[in-house]
């Protein structure tokens, strides 16, 4: 129990005095307990109530960026400039998804003051939040690219203290009928077999600014893509995505005396790419191992082509994700292509080659930099930094997957590039040089250093966080392999479609992850991008 809830140790002790009649805690008896024995809001609301039964829930959680949503760093800065900035028109606009619970009570208008609130409203997108839901906004209206109504937190959250969630059944299997701790219900809104899972979650990853800028747009991309079919049907929640199966047959719950039925439970970090910048933070160490895990995971694919005339053609897709990537605040991530290429063991070309402690943005000198973000423009179409800021946005992020259906351009979700980009071959003093080995490599930062940099020139951020922004590489090939893609030419393939490259019509050939890599688009770049 929280020092600052000990107020409350009449209720338990209330409780515990009827265990005579019905336990207390998640409930064992066969018999239903009581109402009156039921937690009140004031316990429901503080995620440490959660752990007494669910504590591989509560574990999972506590290490999650939900968990650290209102006490990360760059969220921190960036809502206390936003406010400075807008003279406080920026209101609840960042904390409404970062720490709801306080704004639902009346606990914050701006986000500023939460480190002065009682711990349960420091504890970001808690237990108690998502598992009240139930409604959300309207869903997407095809026709929009985004449907306001369904961004920027606008969820309902009932009133009733029935945490709901996945199972069918969850109140007519005994046990469960004695819970003691709260009645429970299900809700599509939390199975992850229901499209309306996705909904959910897009009410807080899809967010449209305050000047009308469409700045996350993940459901919206998940909704447009293969995975939102019902064919095809895979949702935020489902294995392999944000929260995989643990166990198919676990009790979902225990406490003393008793154990609920075996259920499937899924983990509760959701991992993604955003970590923890807090080493102390709990388990951040291992988080952002989690992190690598789903970046190693086949979450990009791609091949590497050499032409006869000394051209490397690079082919990305995110064969295993249900939105674009980059996706979320992509217009601060940055995510870039490094491609170096030798001959007889001297280096001969170099693109995407950022230094150690640096970002790509501040890279020079490098016309062919393949990088993936999101850019912001204002309503004077002049490119902006800052969110509220934001009345437009362009990218060039790689595509969700549209369709299964066949392997015509713009049904997979291939995008290229030609290095260097203007088609003419390698040259060193000016003769043609054809390389003998090139090496791909992709890379993410969550946040871009320079967005720090810049969190930190304003004053709102400490400066030691930058060296706190992993850097992960990205792999292309697959679980248990080095990630990078390597050509040489006694190791690469004629692949159909690229016998005479359309680049400079020549013979290429690859290596590649991809089973094919006909039709792929070229990579646009926007007027912000090199």
């Amino acid at each position: 129990m929280r020092a600052g809830w000990a107020w409350f140790t009449s209720v338990v002790v209330l409780a515990g005095a009827a265990a005579a009649i019905a336990p207390t805690g998640c409930g064992s008896s066969p018999a239903p307990a009581a109402p009156a024995t039921r937690l009140p809001r004031a316990l429901m609301i503080d995620p440490e109530t959660c752990s007494e039964c669910h504590s591989a829930h509560y574990h999972d959680w506590s290490q999650s960026m939900h968990a650290y949503a209102s006490k990360d760093p760059v969220f921190v800065a960036m809502n206390a400039r936003g406010q400075r900035e807008t003279n406080g028109q920026l209101g609840t606009f960042c904390v409404q998804c970062h720490a709801p619970m306080a704004v639902r009570d009346g606990q914050t208008t701006d986000g500023l003051n939460l480190s002065s609130l009682p711990a349960v409203y420091q504890d970001g997108v808690t237990c108690f939040f998502c598992h009240s839901v139930e409604s959300v906004g309207s869903a997407h209206d095809a026709a929009l690219d985004v449907d306001a109504s369904l961004s920027n937190a606008a969820v309902n959250l009932a009133s009733d203290l029935v945490m709901r969630g996945e199972y069918p059944n969850a109140e007519s299997t005994a046990p469960l009928t004695a819970n003691s701790a709260h009645a429970s219900a299900y809700s599509p809104l939390h199975d992850h077999t229901q499209p309306q899972s996705g909904q959910m979650c897009g009410a807080c990853h899809d967010v449209v600014s305050p000047a009308g800028g469409e700045i996350e747009r993940t459901y919206y991309e998940w909704s447009h893509s293969v995975y939102s079919t019902t064919k095809e049907l895979t949702t935020c929640g489902a294995s392999g995505c944000h929260m995989s199966e643990v166990s198919t047959a676990t009790p979902i719950a225990a406490g003393p005396g008793f154990t609920a039925p075996p259920r499937t439970v899924r983990e509760h970090d959701f991992p993604g790419v955003d970590v923890a910048l807090d080493p102390t933070f709990t388990n951040a160490a291992v988080e952002r191992g989690v992190v690598q895990g789903k970046l190693d995971d086949e979450t990009l694919q791609g091949a590497v082509c050499v032409t006869r005339a000394g051209g490397i053609r690079v082919v990305l897709d995110d064969v295993a994700v249900g939105h674009q990537w980059p996706s979320g605040a992509a217009q601060d991530r940055r995510a870039w292509v490094e491609v170096r290429a030798t001959r007889n063991g001297v280096p001969v070309y170099q693109s995407g080659v950022v230094p150690d402690g640096g970002t790509p943005t501040e890279v020079t000198g490098d016309p062919d930099l393949w990088l993936l973000r999101d850019c912001m423009f204002g309503p004077d179409g002049g490119q902006v930094d800052m969110f509220w800021q934001a009345a437009s946005t362009q990218g060039n992020e790689l595509p969700a997957l549209a369709s299964t259906a066949g392997t015509s351009a713009g049904t997979y979700t291939h995008r290229t590039q030609l290095f260097p980009r203007s088609g003419q071959p390698i040259t060193i003093d000016g003769g043609t040089v054809e390389p003998d080995d090139v090496i791909v490599t992709v890379w993410i930062q969550p946040v871009g250093l320079d967005v720090l940099a810049d969190l930190v020139d304003s004053g709102d951020l400490d400066a030691g966080v930058i060296a706190s922004m992993p850097v992960f590489q990205v792999s292309l090939t697959g679980p248990g392999t080095a990630g990078t893609l390597e050509w040489k030419p006694d190791a690469s393939t004629l692949v159909p479609g690229y016998q005479n490259d359309p680049w400079d019509n020549t013979q290429s050939t690859c290596v590649s992850s991809l089973a094919n890599i006909a039709g792929a688009l070229a990579s646009n770049h926007t007027k912000c991008l090199p």
